[in-house]
């Protein structure tokens, strides 16, 4: 593959080693088929927090530089992290802060079906139509 090719996986591993406390476990595979380019990124398990960072952020921002380096060469490029086995273990928590955190949740989940039983909101002015 030429070097213009390969540009993604490059932008990809650079971004993620520079971001990750251990670079030397950052590797990347690039697949092309009918549907573009899928760049399979691997870490290292201590580092998934990071890649994905908070509610995915740091993940989307990455696919979104990701893509606007794509649209550029004209080809749609995607990436997909791959868990580490060994990753993401559920550890209960009994915590007085676990059971707050579902209180909320539940609270939540309770107004939004108030509000939609309430049917749908008249705001006025639609005369004007």
């Amino acid at each position: 593959m030429t070097e213009e090719t390969r540009e993604d996986q490059q932008f990809i591993e650079y971004v993620v080693r520079a971001i990750v406390d251990n670079p030397d476990g950052v590797r990347t595979e690039r697949i092309i088929d009918e549907r573009g380019v899928l760049i399979t990124l691997f870490v290292d398990p201590s580092d998934m927090g990071k890649v994905i960072g908070k509610e995915g952020r740091t993940a989307k921002a990455i696919r979104s530089l990701l893509k606007v380096l794509g649209a550029k060469n004209q080809a749609r490029v995607t990436m997909k992290i791959v868990e580490p086995e060994g990753g993401r273990q559920y550890e209960p928590n009994t915590s007085e802060e676990t059971s707050t955190t579902e209180a909320v949740v539940e609270e939540e989940v309770v107004e939004e079906e108030e509000i939609a039983s309430e049917g749908p909101i008249d705001l006025g002015g639609d005369e004007d139509l």
